[in-house]
């Protein structure tokens, strides 16, 4: 053995390079076992995604608390904050679930007295212009007996699913299965939080170079801005509502402001729930209250909607207002529920690329802005 031969110890064998052939062979091995992880995972999918994303915006403030609580950091504190996102979202979930199933056993209810009975006509007709041809109306084809069990058979409502009990009871179980694998994934995102943040952070690197981790951070930062301006906003919203509901005299204020701060967060969904509420208030013969809880709506809506929600979610990435509409009306198509807060977050990344590639801004696609000075064009 050589000088040289001794100063260049071989490679160890599970450290040789591979071949061309074995290389093929593992990127379509590591391909086979992404598809078989994917369809593994695939009915859990929303559950992890939801977790990630509360995980992603509680963050910075759960980053405070372990700094000032370092001894707590494992166990106490991030469950301490699963079970406080449990109070706050998950119980006014399961409130809302309860009473919607009481609401649905008084509409049974209802509707079997209906259809033996016929429906009697609301008081506000008779109090509308031609409000006598209006009653009369309604009594020749709403209120004899047995009016529903012919719209219901062959009639215009037959494709509603009114025997669908044992498929909503399974669509109950499924999303509780799903909520308990979401609150059990938040859990260990909390306490692994750095470690998995670090490992992404060289993935993108180690992939994308500086760019990768240029667009994680964006993304970051856009479910940040629109988890806050869908929580901030709902909450106030449904609080407003309340108020006003309680103002106006409608039936279960609590619930009712309640159900529009959730579904606030999905585009028109406080329309239709303070519509709801209004039409309520009308048929009851509060057509003043309805109407007025109708305009208080559309003005609170829209001051959200076009000021408040868009500073909240485009402030934080510099995301146009339009492109944040586009990509919660987009993701909530293309992904159901948790688009609302995908769909902002690809439209800021796809942004950033965009400006960085065009020199608009400055980054690791392109180094020099189309706003600095740029050096005259040399020939020779």
């Amino acid at each position: 053995m050589t000088g040289d031969d001794a100063t260049e110890p071989s490679l160890p064998q599970r450290w040789a390079p591979l071949t061309p052939g074995q290389l093929k062979a593992a990127l379509v091995a590591f391909a086979l076992l992404l598809l078989a992880g994917w369809n593994t995972l695939r009915i859990f999918l929303p559950a992890l995604g939801w977790a990630a994303v509360f995980a992603i915006s509680l963050w910075p403030w759960y980053a405070d608390c372990r700094h000032r609580l370092p001894s707590r950091r494992r166990l106490l504190l991030p469950l301490g904050v699963t079970l406080l996102i449990v109070l706050m979202f998950v119980v006014p979930l399961i409130l809302v679930g309860r009473a919607l199933a009481q609401d649905s056993a008084a509409f049974a209810l209802w509707l079997h007295d209906a259809s033996a009975h016929g429906v009697a006509p609301p008081q506000f007709l008779s109090r509308l212009p031609q409000g006598g041809r209006l009653v009369a109306w309604w009594q020749a084809e709403l209120g004899e007996p047995g009016v529903l069990a012919r719209l219901t058979h062959g009639g215009p409502l037959s494709a509603l699913p009114f025997d669908a009990g044992g498929r909503f009871i399974g669509a109950v179980l499924h999303s509780a299965l799903l909520l308990l694998f979401t609150v059990l994934t938040l859990f260990f995102l909390l306490r692994d939080g750095e470690a998995i943040a670090d490992g992404l952070r060289i993935a993108a690197v180690r992939a994308f170079g500086p760019p990768g981790e240029r667009v994680g951070e964006q993304i970051v930062q856009a479910i940040r801005g629109t988890v806050n301006g869908l929580v901030v906003v709902g909450l106030g919203e449904g609080v407003l509502f309340w108020i006003a509901y309680s103002i106006a005299g409608a039936p279960h204020p609590a619930l009712l402001g309640l159900v529009t701060g959730l579904l606030s967060a999905i585009p028109f969904g406080a329309v239709i729930a303070y519509a709801a509420a209004a039409a309520l208030l009308a048929a009851g013969g509060e057509v003043g209250a309805g109407i007025g809880i109708a305009v208080f709506g559309s003005v609170v809506i829209f001051v959200a909607d076009h000021f408040i929600r868009p500073a909240l979610i485009g402030g934080t990435t510099r995301t146009p207002f339009l492109w944040v509409l586009l990509g919660i009306l987009g993701g909530l198509e293309a992904w159901g529920l948790i688009g609302i807060v995908l769909g902002p977050a690809l439209m800021a990344a796809l942004l950033l690329l965009w400006r960085e590639w065009t020199g608009v801004q400055e980054g690791p696609l392109n180094e020099h802005s189309l706003t600095q000075p740029e050096e005259p064009l040399r020939l020779d």
